[in-house]
């Protein structure tokens, strides 16, 4: 006899659902999580909610000192009240036992939970591993040792604009944190090691996102050479190839990895890759047919929405047709959001073409968009890629107002398998951004 038919090491979207969804089937559960301020996960408490309450912040109310204060201040407001709703979503659930403390495998049935009162020790006849991800640090020399350098972690716990920021990497979640902070009134530069911004874009399109950031007053400095970090009086020092700049924060976005460090997983019998993320199968098994991985811990894509899609394929597995699977959900969006948004489904025009691909495309400029110059933001690119032979949509990239919510639209379109004509002839209202897709889709034919 096991203590809980279900243990679940990790608060995240697939954790918690996955807890009240097994509650209601009557399942004794119990919900370990690592940090009392992780409740509901990474997105609600250090990830999605607060950046996107600061960009939303800082495009209504920046750039200025106080500004940042008080976005800051309701960015606090904002998480601490959904850490709160999510931890009493469960708490309050008869069937749902929630235990503070770091977990670590014994074997694979049991656990041990480190905890502020001490060990305790849990057994599951199912576990469901929920950790995420944690930030990748780079071996440059003295960054570990830099009391002024922080992770996207640690750079929103800050109660001071840094007049200056410097950011070691150009991915999106650099880019994302170089475009709210430029609009708070921070002087950003960018540190990319490569010679060009998001080499897996078209350069069409990255290279008008580099132009809105370059005008919003972020610098870049490419084939950066970053060789070391080191602090200094009010400050912090990054040399690099072309000399060294001095800043007030830095920041290190230079990807995040699964988090499987203090797991003992090899205790459980449960294999990794060589990133440390747990391997799965199709439904998301481990190497132990009884212990699942969900989220960013298995090393899919890192959203919230796939998250909450693998809890999805776990309850059909459990309680379903057992059909649903991570292949069968088609192309995955994904949104930055820098001010303007930028977001993109599918294929590329270069991926098109590399898959040897008859395609037609078109692009848009965003200030030919009605709706664009009612908002007074004219600034951007839209591009779509369609298979010549069939009409169907190969991909789209939306680098405009609203781009995040009308990439949605493009998904519901592919998924079902529509031809391009039915966004190039659909009813859109007016004036609105979601009906540039008409004019963008009728430039292919």
């Amino acid at each position: 006899m096991y203590d809980y038919q279900a243990i679940i090491i990790g608060f995240g979207k697939a954790g918690k659902t996955l807890a009240a969804f097994l509650a209601g089937q009557g399942w004794r559960v119990a919900m370990v999580e690592a940090s009392a301020q992780m409740y509901g996960g990474t997105c609600i408490n250090i990830g999605c909610i607060p950046t996107k309450t600061l960009v939303h912040d800082a495009e209504l109310h920046g750039p200025g000192e106080q500004a940042f204060s008080q976005a800051m201040a309701r960015k606090r407001q904002v998480t601490g009240l959904l850490r709160e709703k999510n931890y009493q979503n469960l708490a309050g659930l008869e069937q749902v036992t929630v235990i503070d403390g770091r977990a670590e495998f014994i074997d694979p049935h049991r656990i041990s939970v480190q905890g502020a009162a001490g060990t305790q020790v849990l057994s599951g006849e199912r576990i469901f591993i929920n950790t995420g991800a944690v930030s990748r640090w780079p071996a440059i020399d003295g960054l570990d040792r830099s009391q002024r350098s922080y992770d996207s972690t640690g750079l929103l716990q800050l109660t001071q604009r840094p007049a200056r920021l410097g950011i070691i990497g150009g991915g999106y979640i650099g880019l994302e944190f170089a475009s709210m902070f430029a609009q708070f009134g921070s002087a950003v530069t960018v540190f990319e090691e490569a010679d060009a911004l998001l080499g897996r874009e078209d350069r069409d399109m990255a290279q008008a996102i580099q132009q809105i950031l370059s005008d919003a007053g972020v610098s870049f400095t490419f084939n950066a050479g970053v060789k070391q970090v080191r602090d200094v009086e009010g400050g912090v020092e990054v040399v690099h190839q072309g000399g060294v700049q001095s800043f007030d924060a830095l920041l290190v976005a230079a990807g995040r990895a699964p988090n499987t460090a203090g797991l003992q997983l090899a205790r459980a019998g449960v294999e990794t890759d060589e990133r440390g993320a747990v391997r799965v199968d199709a439904q998301l098994r481990s190497s132990v047919p009884h212990i699942w991985a969900l989220g960013d811990v298995n090393g899919g894509p890192q959203f919230t929405y796939i998250s909450l899609d693998d809890f999805r394929i776990v309850r059909d597995s459990l309680f379903g047709a057992g059909k649903r699977s991570t292949a069968d959900r088609g192309a995955v969006p994904y949104s930055v959001f820098i001010t303007p948004s930028f977001s993109r489904i599918g294929l590329s025009e270069d991926q098109a073409r590399q898959q040897g691909r008859d395609i037609k495309v078109a692009t848009l400029p965003a200030a030919a968009i009605p709706r664009a110059r009612v908002l007074g933001d004219t600034r951007g690119l839209l591009k779509a890629v369609v298979d010549a032979q069939t009409g169907q949509i190969l991909g789209v990239a939306l680098l405009c107002r609203d781009a995040h919510e009308m990439i949605n639209i493009v998904k519901t379109a592919m998924d079902a398998g529509l031809p391009y004509t039915r966004l190039r002839d659909q009813l859109f209202t007016h004036p609105t951004m979601s009906e540039s897709l008409n004019d963008l889709f009728g430039l292919i034919g």
